[in-house]
Parts: C-alpha cells; sequence; structure tokens
C-alpha cells in the first residue's frame, strides 16, 4: 500500500478577508476532491487572507500511479482558473 501526501501553497494577492479566503480554498478542495478522488482539506496558514496551504492525501497499491495522481492534481491547480497564485509544492510517498 502506498500513501501519497500533497502539500500545495498559494497565494491570494486580491484577497482581503478570511471570507473570500474560504471562498476560493473551498472551491479548490471542492474540485481536487471531484476531478482526483482524493482526500483534501485546508492544512496550514488558517489565519493568514492572501496565503492558503491545501493537502490532498492519496492511497493505491502502485506507488507511480499514486505520484501520477499527485502529480496531476498539483498542475492542476497550478494551472486552474482559480484567483489565486501557485507558490510551490511538496510530495512524499510513503510505502507500507
Amino acid at each position: 500500500m502506498n500513501v501519497g501526501v500533497l502539500k500545495i501553497r498559494f497565494r491570494l494577492p486580491e484577497n482581503m478577508s478570511l471570507k473570500g479566503k474560504r471562498k476560493v480554498v473551498k472551491s479548490v478542495v471542492a474540485q481536487l476532491k471531484n476531478r482526483f478522488e482524493v482526500s483534501a482539506a485546508e492544512v496550514a496558514d488558517n489565519d493568514l487572507w492572501q496565503i492558503a496551504t491545501v493537502g490532498v492525501a492519496y492511497i493505491s497499491n502502485d506507488q507511480r500511479f499514486t505520484n501520477e495522481v499527485l502529480s496531476k492534481a498539483a498542475a492542476f491547480v497550478d494551472g486552474g482558473n482559480f484567483d489565486a497564485e501557485f507558490m510551490d509544492y511538496d510530495t512524499e510517498i510513503i510505502s507500507l
């Protein structure tokens, strides 16, 4: 079994409130869940208006496939039509 964890950070330069941030983050999380069948949630920077960190998890029995799904999820957020600037991401795959 392979557990893949992806941490995505992005900026919300036009955002001026936590309510506006929540709207964008909820959209990103919902689209990741629907498109890639992953678990996703905001995991850090909860009190910052213009920075968001989303964690994504995926489990499969093929390490290469796990990496592919997480890479596509990161590319989706990077190239997505969100009101956000993609900053960076970090991927870790744990084999159990």
